[in-house]
C-alpha cells in the first residue's frame, strides 16, 4: 500500500526516527502505526544487542534545577559525531526532564520513566536503532534543597557540576560551581573523605616513598663509583649509550651489577618510621588538593586564599553543604 508524508511525518514525530526508517516500518506494518512502532523498537533492540559489548566513550552530560530539586545526567555513545547530534542531546534533555519532574533518585527509576509514550529505556533503545550505536544511561546525581547553583562546563555537555550553600548566595554559588568543576575534588572536606581513599593513598604513598629512597641509595653508590646515574637510569638507557659510546661494555656490566646489589642493600636499609612520616605527609598534601574547602581556589583575586578563606570573606556564615561533579572527559 502506499504510505503518505503525512503518515511518515506523524510516525517520525511519534518516534524520532529517520525518514527513511519511519518509512520502511510503514511498509511492512501495511500503514499500521503500532505495528510499525514495534517494528521500529525490535530493530533498536537487534541493534543494541549487536554491540553490547562495544565502549561508549562519548555522550552527553546535562544538569537541571527546578524549584529545589536538581539533576545531572549522563547518556552516553559510543562517537562524538552523535553526542552531538541535536537528537541525541534533546533525547538527553527530555529524559532530564521527566527525572526532575517525577523527582527520581536513582537511574533506575529513572530508566521507567514515560518520555512521549515510552519508558526512557526504551527511547534510548530505539535511538540506539536509529544511530547503529550502543547508547546507555551511565550516571544520574541529585541533590534536594534551597541554594543549589549548577554548571554545565564551557557548555560542551561533557562536565557537570552542581554546588548547594547553606544560604542564597547564587554568584559564589556558581564560582564554586566552576571549582568543582576545574579542580575535581573527591569530599568536601577531609571528614568527608571515605577512609578506603585514605588507606589507597597512604598505602601508595608509602609504596612510593620506599622506591624513592632506595633510588636514592642507588644513585649515591653510582656516584661513589664514578659512574653517572643519568646514563644508566633504564636498560634502555644502558643500551643507547653503549651504542653512542658514551659507555663501554665493562662500565655498563659494572653499573648492571651495582644498581642490583645496592637495591638490594638501600631496601636492607629502609628505616619505616621516616617512610611513614613521609607517607602521611603526602596523604596530608593529597588531602589540601582533593578537599574542596581546602584547595586553593581558581576564581578570586590571585590572593592564594583557600575556598573556606574565600568563602568567608563574601559572608561569615557561609558554607558549602554539598556538591555533585560528573564528567565523560577522561581525567
Amino acid at each position: 500500500m502506499a504510505i503518505s508524508i503525512d503518515d511518515i511525518k506523524k510516525l517520525r514525530a511519534m518516534t524520532g526516527a529517520g525518514l527513511a526508517d519511519v518509512k520502511k516500518a510503514l511498509t511492512e506494518a501495511e500503514g499500521d502505526f503500532d505495528k510499525a512502532k514495534e517494528l521500529l523498537r525490535e530493530r533498536g533492540l537487534a541493534i543494541a544487542a549487536k554491540r553490547s559489548d562495544r565502549e561508549t566513550s562519548n555522550g552527553c552530560v546535562l544538569v537541571k534545577c527546578v524549584n529545589g530539586f536538581a539533576a545531572m545526567i549522563a547518556l552516553k555513545c559510543e562517537t562524538d559525531f552523535v553526542a552531538n547530534g541535536a537528537d541525541f542531546i534533546a533525547l538527553t534533555q527530555s529524559i532530564l526532564d521527566a527525572a526532575i519532574a517525577a523527582k527520581a533518585t536513582d537511574i533506575e527509576a529513572v530508566k521507567v520513566l514515560d518520555i512521549n509514550g515510552q519508558t526512557a529505556q526504551e527511547a534510548i533503545t530505539q535511538r540506539s536503532g536509529i544511530t547503529g550505536e550502543k547508547m546507555e544511561l551511565d550516571g544520574y546525581l541529585v541533590l534536594e534543597g534551597d541554594n543549589i547553583e549548577v554548571y554545565d562546563h564551557m557548555g560542551k555537555h561533557t562536565l557537570c557540576t552542581m554546588v548547594q550553600t547553606n544560604k542564597l548566595a547564587q554568584e559564589a554559588g556558581h564560582k564554586l560551581a566552576m571549582q568543582v568543576a576545574a579542580m575535581k575534588p573527591v569530599a568536601l572536606d577531609a571528614q568527608s573523605v571515605d577512609q578506603k581513599i585514605l588507606d589507597e593513598e597512604y598505602k601508595t604513598a608509602v609504596e612510593k616513598t620506599k622506591l624513592e629512597q632506595v633510588e636514592k641509595f642507588v644513585e649515591m653508590k653510582l656516584k661513589k663509583a664514578g659512574i653517572n646515574p643519568n646514563l644508566v637510569d633504564s636498560e634502555d638507557h644502558i643500551e643507547s649509550n653503549m651504542a653512542k659510546g658514551w659507555l663501554t661494555q665493562e662500565q655498563a656490566d659494572e653499573a648492571r651489577k651495582l644498581i642490583e646489589t645496592s637495591k638490594a642493600e638501600g631496601e636492607a636499609q629502609l628505616k619505616m618510621p621516616m617512610i611513614e612520616n613521609i607517607a602521611k605527609g603526602r596523604v596530608q598534601k593529597f588531602l589540601k588538593e582533593s578537599c574542596l574547602v581546602d584547595q586553593e581556589f581558581q576564581f578570586g583575586d590571585g590572593d592564594k586564599a583557600t575556598v573556606s578563606q574565600w568563602l568567608s570573606q563574601q559572608d561569615k556564615e557561609l558554607k558549602i553543604v554539598a556538591f555533585k561533579r560528573f564528567t565523560l572527559v577522561a581525567e
